[in-house]
């Protein structure tokens, strides 16, 4: 027997494998159009990232090494061009020559390609898709070009989101942008997939939704794209909007298939004799819903690939059909996984679905590193029956794979209940995450909670619901705090029919809450599902006055107060460095128009504020502001947003500022955003010693130099020394007919250097000058210089990184930069700066409390 694989990657080399061991004396061989077989395609996101090292690790079996493991002959560079169904032969093209194979078996596995839209651009250098590992491989060589800052992905499925990821862990600034009306499209419902969205956008990746592709803009090279009628700069743009079958040749040959994607049976059986197919290629069948979808997964495409070879050789084997499972990386620390039916398609399909959306621990939540779940489950309302489930955290697989056991064998969600799942403190919880879930679910079928979704809520299901703060302090703003552990009767003030809306942390609070209100009488209360953890509480306030923590919480967004008005803040727009695009200014300007006073002002450190912006608008505002890929903040105690000159382009100009602050903003005010200091941290970049922006007067300054090297034996004491001419600040002079330059006093601006005839200067040395310590305001310091000039950007990042976790450790509260300096002594400051051990791990594990006042 003569079998004939057409494609070489996941489906058709674990087919074409099986079938040997299944028949030895077959002759298999597999035809595929490229260089590699057997490639790890859904690791190529992290071999952008840098996880994966070498494109070796890349490729699980070379060609030669497939061959000598199974006895399968592989043909690579062979692009099969048609199939002759009757004949049992198909033609193939190979080094320019074409060929011709015969098969008694043939087995199509030719997977898919990725989808590149019919729009201008698209075909430019630096746009890139993400399928094979040269897509890697270019993408990750682009990135490490030195001015590579930014990139656009277009498509918020499994692929764009962790080539986003990938990206960002290399630095660059990253826009996700998608047609449809959410990330992850057809797999999380809304509310889950929103929840995935905030917290991609906290960690700075910015998500633009309702976002269509138009155009990818640039001459010779991408430089951003136009979507959404806006224009989005980017360095490089990744397409990822999804795969198409490959299998255009296979068109009008008679087989049959549904927008390309191979219509096969249930052992992988097309409806031509002798001719299988499986992967990414062909149209499987729901297994709960028994209607045709394409899963485009590796898992699919091996499972497939063995069923077929098991058929193929006289051991017919059945697959049953796919759940649409899958599982994804989002951040470090935060996955996503589903499977079964959304709670749409479980509509759509003919239940009736009830569901619950539930926070808990992922394991014994006193363990060190122990994090959480956030949990969606479907259920069939009257069964109970399994339906899907939709999971954010940790370890989220092993929540998926639970649901994809129970989705088999058609359990209901009690049958979970006493299953004896494994538990250990450092594995899971006593009661399995997913039991707790269920659990919880079980509840609200029996009446037993009576809850709010955070769909609901998003859609302002709590409009007339007073909200109960059930945390174990006082949290939200606005709403009414309940001690639980103290309440044993009614709520003084709160009539027994009210609408009571309970809202804790993660949802187990306000249930008992919900138990004792309804013991002593009220009527209608609701448990918020998920939290705090899960829904984004706000509440309105009576009367005009702001509560003083209400009044903090936004401070620390970047609104502050205009004191003439007890509700009107002036909003802080965070620049890069004091740059922004065109674009952006328009925006900025439409939000002042749209949500203030039509007013912006400029501070001193390069921000723009929006005057005049009612409390109610602040929400919408800095919505509006992010989409357009602006943020606010610049308050608190933390690293502010970074000052910088235009010593880039300035006449004078020693360093490239723009770049040096860029990587600051991104290392520090964006990578550092998180990190709490004993009080603010202000960073300057300067050109040249003319210190335009003051760089001495920041906690840490940097100021570009150019060190003059004066080589004596060329200066001829000069009646009138062109050098002492051109000193601006008068060091240089003539003694005893030859030029001195005091070295404790020349500020190294570099104008001497080239200026004598006789080349006495010619050679000079470009660096950096770091001062620390200094500050401005009720008190004014001014930085001390430190003893050495640092040659290189990568000396500056690393003596900054050094110098902020040096005052995260030792500094003190309420205390700025300036005060540890003069507390500790500046020697032992530069000496742990320049020389001491410094564990970055620990400080950043340690519990900081800020003293910034603004």
């Amino acid at each position: 027997m003569k079998v004939i694989v057409i494609g070489g990657v996941a489906a058709g080399t674990k087919a074409a494998a099986k079938i040997k061991r299944q028949d030895r004396s077959a002759e298999v061989k597999i035809l595929t159009k490229g260089s590699d077989i057997s490639y790890a395609g859904c690791g190529l996101p992290y071999y952008v990232g840098g996880l994966i090292e070498s494109r070796e690790q890349l490729i699980v079996n070379t060609p030669e090494k497939y061959t000598g493991l199974t006895g399968v002959e592989v043909v690579t560079g062979c692009e099969v061009t048609g199939v002759d169904f009757s004949a049992k032969t198909l033609t193939a093209q190979r080094a320019g020559q074409t060929t011709m194979e015969t098969y008694d078996k043939l087995v199509i596995a030719v997977g898919a390609a990725p989808i590149v839209p019919s729009v201008p651009g698209a075909d430019l250098p630096g746009v890139f898709t993400m399928r094979m590992p040269q897509d890697a491989i270019d993408l990750r060589t682009a990135i490490e070009q030195p001015h590579c800052h930014s990139a656009v992905v277009v498509g918020a499925g499994f692929i764009g989101l962790e080539v986003a990821e990938n990206l960002k862990a290399q630095g660059l600034s990253v826009t996700v942008i998608d047609a449809a009306d959410q990330i992850l499209p057809n797999l999380f419902d809304p509310e889950m997939a929103e929840l995935a969205r905030r917290r991609l956008r906290q960690a700075g990746i910015r998500v633009l939704t309702n976002t269509p592709l138009s155009a990818v803009t640039g001459t010779e090279r991408a430089d951003g794209v136009m979507a959404g009628g806006s224009r989005i700069s980017a360095d490089l743009v990744v397409l990822a909007i999804g795969v198409r079958p490959a299998t255009a040749f296979l068109a009008d040959s008679g087989l049959t298939m549904v927008k390309g994607a191979i219509v096969v049976d249930e052992r992988m059986r097309t409806n031509i004799p002798d001719v299988y197919a499986a992967g990414d290629c062909v149209i499987v069948a729901n297994r709960q819903t028994h209607q045709p979808q394409v899963s485009a997964m590796g898992s699919t495409a091996n499972i497939t690939g063995r069923s077929l070879a098991c058929t193929l050789t006289g051991t017919p084997t059945t697959y049953e059909g796919c759940f649409g499972t899958g599982v994804v990386r989002l951040l470090e620390g935060l996955n996503a996984g589903r499977t079964g039916l959304t709670e749409a398609q479980a509509r759509t399909a003919g239940y009736d679905p009830e569901t619950v959306v539930c926070a808990g621990d992922d394991k014994a939540h006193y363990y060190p590193g122990s994090s959480f779940f956030i949990t969606k489950l479907v259920a069939d309302r009257v069964s109970h029956k399994l339906l899907g489930i939709q999971v954010l955290g940790s370890a989220v697989d092993k929540m998926v794979d639970v649901a994809v056991t129970g989705l088999a064998a058609g359990m209901t969600l009690e049958a979970f209940n006493d299953l004896d799942y494994a538990y250990a403190p450092p594995f899971s919880t006593a009661i399995h995450p997913f039991v707790q879930a269920c659990l919880v679910l079980e509840n609200k079928l029996s009446g037993a909670m009576t809850s709010m979704t955070p769909a609901e809520y998003a859609a302002g299901a709590a409009a007339d619901y007073q909200v109960l703060d059930v945390l174990p302090q006082p949290t939200i703003p606005g709403a009414k705090w309940i001690d639980l552990a103290k309440l044993d009767g009614p709520i003084e003030g709160i009539e027994r029919d009210a609408k009571l809306l309970l809202v804790c942390n993660r949802g187990r609070r306000a249930y008992v809450l919900q138990n004792r209100l309804q013991h002593y009488g009220y009527t209608q209360t609701k448990v918020l599902e998920g939290g705090v953890t899960v829904n984004e509480v706000k509440v309105q306030f009576a009367g005009s006055a702001l509560p003083p923590d209400e009044i903090k919480r936004v401070k620390g967004l970047g609104c502050l107060q205009d004191k003439r008005y007890p509700d009107r803040f002036n909003v802080r727009v965070i620049t890069r460095n004091g740059k922004i695009t065109s674009e952006e200014q328009r925006k900025i300007a439409e939000a002042a128009e749209l949500y203030g006073s039509g007013e912006v002002t400029m501070t001193t450190r390069l921000t723009l504020e929006i005057q005049g912006v009612p409390y109610a608008n602040l929400d919408a505002l800095m919505t509006f502001l992010n989409e357009a890929g602006l943020e606010t903040g610049g308050t608190g105690s933390k690293v502010r947003p970074i000052v910088s000159c235009k010593g880039t382009t300035c006449q004078y100009g020693l360093a490239d500022t723009f770049e040096l602050s860029q990587k600051l903003h991104d290392l520090f005010y964006i990578g550092y955003h998180n990190v709490v200091l004993p009080h603010k941290f202000k960073l300057a970049v300067g050109g040249c010693p003319n210190n335009c922006v003051k760089p001495d007067l920041n906690d840490l300054g940097i100021v570009g130099q150019r060190i003059p090297e004066v080589d004596l034996s060329k200066c001829r004491g000069c009646k009138v020394c062109q050098i002492e001419k051109t000193c601006p600040i008068g060091v240089a002079k003539l003694v005893d007919g030859k030029l001195q330059i005091d070295a404790e006093q020349c500020n190294h601006c570099g104008r001497c250097v080239s200026k004598c005839p006789f080349k006495a200067i010619e050679e000079s040395t470009y660096g950096y000058k770091v001062t620390i310590g200094g500050r401005w305001g009720k008190k004014v310091a001014e930085g001390k210089p430190l003893s050495r000039i640092f040659t290189s950007e990568e000396e500056v990042l690393a003596l900054v990184e050094r110098a902020i976790l040096f005052y995260r450790d030792e500094g003190i509260t309420g205390e700025r930069f300036a005060d540890t300096i003069a507390r500790l002594g500046f020697d032992y400051v530069e000496e742990k700066l320049l020389n001491g051990s410094i564990d970055k791990e620990s400080i950043l594990k340690k519990t900081v409390v800020g003293g910034a006042k603004c």
